[in-house]
């Protein structure tokens, strides 16, 4: 038996279905401008050795290779003015930002993003752009750029042999990232705590007061016409709109719950105590939501009144609910639209109409 399988071992082996030699592996030599890190703040790259009173969050990390001088004249000269330079050499220099920081004027979101800068004799543009896998500046994509610059220069006493990239920090809210090499230094600053500013949204925000004229007492003259315009309440909402789609039944479900709009809770306040749906509803901010069904909506103002829709809702934050039939707008509205109808001076219908549905909720004041 045993000589069976030594037979059979040596077929295999003289047939080239295995090798008793390893596979020849190349390993690249040292590279003559070796890979280096830098980090924000400095401490955190070695955060597994410190005590964790002393630990600090990453913030910014830089991963690039250092070309050395070697008695070359370098900018202006291998590096040229006007030219886009990879800040480095081989690879793309890499910067990993943790969070949102702020440069140029821009919002930058946290990520991995490529770096390279123009250079100028007073300053280098610096660029961010969301290219990776790239070697060097060729070819670039110039629309992927994030976020562009401008690092002030400085001219050294002493020259430094190897390009270097590290941080100083100027506040708790702004570092520099700086770039160092022969005689000259850029400076380029970070905000570490950039302002959130939203752009344009597709669902814009509105609001409906009743009275609507009580929205600009402000412009009101005659003392007799201010009791009138006094607030007694008012919607703030966001807008979204039909753009050809089918609106209730399909992107509103039947059955399912709906923040009446997009985006935060829709809100409405009361400036005065009222009844909804038979029961007393204090003054005061609540949330306004509507479970849609086909021939009737039940309304319901709850306590979330911070959060972004009705995503875990809590029933138990309710406070009132009434249920209301469906009727129909005899036109199709392409943004969702509300508005306060007047009944007498004790009743007022919130209304509420997209595409050609149209629901009113009952409010009667005290």
């Amino acid at each position: 038996m045993k000589n069976r399988i030594t037979i059979a071992l040596l077929s295999l082996l003289m047939s080239g279905v295995f090798s008793l030699t390893a596979q020849k592996l190349e390993f690249a030599d040292l590279d003559v401008s070796p890979m280096d890190m830098a980090h924000y703040p400095r401490t955190s790259a070695y955060n597994n050795y410190m005590p964790d009173d002393q630990k600090k969050e990453p913030k910014i990390k830089v991963l690039y290779c250092r070309p050395n001088k070697k008695e070359r004249a370098i900018f202006g000269d291998l590096v040229p003015y006007g030219k886009l330079w990879r800040l480095g050499a081989n690879e793309a220099t890499e910067v990993s930002f943790m969070q949102p920081v702020e440069i140029g004027g821009k919002f930058v979101n946290a990520g991995n993003y490529t770096v390279n800068a123009t250079i100028y004799p007073d300053h280098w543009m610096v660029h961010f752009s969301t290219e990776m896998g790239v070697a060097g500046t060729a070819n670039l994509d110039p629309e992927k750029i994030v976020a562009s610059g401008k690092a002030k220069v400085k001219n050294l006493d002493d020259s430094r042999e190897a390009f270097t990239i590290g941080f100083q920090e100027v506040s708790a809210n702004k570092v520099y990232l700086v770039f160092e090499w022969d005689r000259t230094r850029a400076y380029l600053p970070i905000g570490l705590n950039p302002p959130f500013l939203a752009g344009g949204d597709v669902s814009p925000m509105d609001l409906v007061q009743y009275p609507s004229n009580s929205r600009f007492r402000n412009f009101i003259e005659k003392e007799e016409e201010l009791a009138a315009a006094t607030p007694k309440m008012r919607v703030v909402y966001s807008r979204p709109q039909k753009k050809g789609r089918t609106i209730f039944g399909e992107m509103i479900k039947y059955g399912e719950p709906w923040r009446l709009g997009a985006n935060e809770t829709t809100t409405v306040t009361f400036y005065e105590d009222v009844m909804i749906g038979g029961k007393e509803v204090k003054k005061g901010t609540y949330g306004l939501m509507a479970i849609v069904n086909k021939d009737e909506w039940e309304f319901v103002l709850h306590k979330d009144v911070a959060s972004w829709g009705i995503a875990n809702h809590n029933d138990e934050h309710n406070v009132a609910s009434v249920k209301a039939p469906v009727g129909t707008h005899s036109e199709s509205l392409e943004a969702l639209s509300m508005a306060f109808d007047k009944q007498d001076e004790k009743n007022v219908h919130l209304v509420v109409a997209w595409d050609k549905t149209l629901v009113r909720l009952p409010i009667a004041m005290k």
